[in-house]
């Protein structure tokens, strides 16, 4: 794989190395890295990397699904803070931590591991006739093997607060384009400090701006011209300008929870993947939160015609240095398979496998909005990869998020820092 020519800095070295310090406890409690005495009993526990496990309802639906089906293997989370995912993963791997099974939370991470030789080759799995119609499989191909398997598939899609829309009288377009998205979003902002509540909330991501220009135009986030993106960029800087939405310095620097934003009633509409349909309705369960909840497709852009958004499957990964490699690949396969599916759908996940008793029984869940509004968002058009996967993503990720942070923070102007991925993409990756 191609490497940025960008020297890291010596804060990057230093973060790094806290890293590698922070996770010896952790990696410690896993294994020291000599493989487990055989238990005589034939028990296996089963170490499975996750990510804010207490607030991500479908790891503990399915591990206690896996777990029943096959009772001699026990599921050890591994969990980590979601922001810190992506670089603590890469840590673990690079040091040759045999944590068995590792949850791809984005193709951008398994074209790197995929692309260092630190994956399993799962293509015997992934060819299988019960795994070839996987939502999603696709992204995972890598000169036609496969090192990964989906167990779910998400896009996104639109989350609105009733009770908000209501009380401001107003009714969401069908369909909504961005524009009167952005006229919304000003509209219905209301209060001052720490009563304010947003029309709008934008997550920090790239994706929020860069994956929906992408999905709408057809550009391409690895060619190297950027000028695509102008339009969403001016949307979302406009709206922070305006105060309708959170800032992006405070959200970053506060590390915000969109979840905490839209559930406490802080925002009226927020772009967000399906994923996160689980934990409102954990949340509403558990009385956490009242809000009147609905769904509404993607904003679209003036005169398109059809739903376009983006979405990303999610996948089950085997460490090439698994402790019980045949193990994890039962666990990869259960996941993806019909009784996976099943579980998760439970949880209010959208899983990989699909048809329509899965989707019936999607929305039978209790608390799930039932409205046609809401029915017809799990319906888009097409549903584009929120990063194409090559050689070069994983490079061509960090240069776009570094850009997308400066213009968000003001530091540079949207022409600016479009500018300088293009220069930047071109002369440190592609070229």
């Amino acid at each position: 794989m191609i490497t940025s020519a960008k020297p890291r800095t010596r804060r990057q070295v230093v973060k790094g190395l806290s890293i590698v310090a922070a996770l010896s406890l952790t990696l410690a409690a896993c294994g020291s890295g000599d493989p487990e005495p055989a238990d005589p009993n034939g028990k296996i526990t089963l170490s499975v990397t996750v990510w804010n496990l207490a607030k991500t309802p479908e790891f503990k639906a399915l591990f206690d699904a896996f777990q029943q089906a096959n009772p001699n293997i026990t599921v050890k989370p591994v969990d980590i803070l979601a922001d810190d995912y992506p670089e603590k993963v890469t840590t673990m791997l690079a040091g040759g931590d045999k944590t068995d099974v590792i949850t791809m939370k984005n193709v951008t991470d398994y074209s790197r591991y995929s692309s260092r030789g630190q994956l399993a080759d799962l293509t015997d799995l992934a060819k299988s006739p019960e795994n070839a119609k996987l939502a999603g499989l696709d992204a995972f191909n890598v000169g036609n093997a496969y090192y990964a398997l989906p167990y779910r598939q998400d896009f996104w899609l639109l989350y609105y607060n009733k009770t908000l829309l209501d009380k401001a009288g107003v009714e969401l377009p069908d369909p909504l384009t961005w524009d009167e998205y952005a006229k919304l979003a000003k509209r219905l902002t209301q209060g001052e400090g720490g009563e304010k509540v947003y029309g709008a909330y934008h997550h920090t991501w790239r994706s929020v701006v860069q994956a929906v220009s992408a999905a709408q135009t057809g550009g391409d986030q690895l060619g190297g011209d950027y000028t695509f993106f102008t339009e969403q960029y001016n949307l979302a800087k406009g709206l922070q300008d305006a105060g309708a939405v959170l800032d992006f310095g405070t959200a970053k620097s506060q590390q915000a929870d969109y979840r905490t934003q839209f559930e406490s009633g802080k925002t009226a509409l927020m772009p967000m993947g399906t994923w996160y349909i689980s934990g409102i309705l954990e949340a509403k369960a558990k009385g956490a939160s009242d809000i009147a909840w609905g769904l509404a497709p993607m904003p679209q852009r003036t005169g398109a015609t059809g739903t376009t958004t983006f979405g990303s499957p999610t996948a089950f990964a085997v460490n090439k240095r698994a402790e019980h490699a045949d193990a994890a690949k039962k666990f990869v396969q259960f996941a993806a398979s019909q009784a996976g599916a099943e579980a998760i759908t439970k949880a209010g996940v959208v899983p990989a496998l699909q048809s329509p008793e899965i989707t019936k029984a999607y929305f039978g869940l209790k608390g799930m909005p039932s409205d046609e509004r809401s029915k017809k968002a799990f319906e888009p058009d097409k549903v584009a990869l929120e990063m194409p996967v090559s050689e070069n993503t994983s490079d061509i990720d960090t240069i776009l998020n570094e850009e997308h942070e400066l213009i968000m923070v003001g530091d540079k102007s949207v022409a600016d820092g479009i500018r300088s991925m293009n220069e930047r993409v071109k002369n440190e990756v592609l070229n």
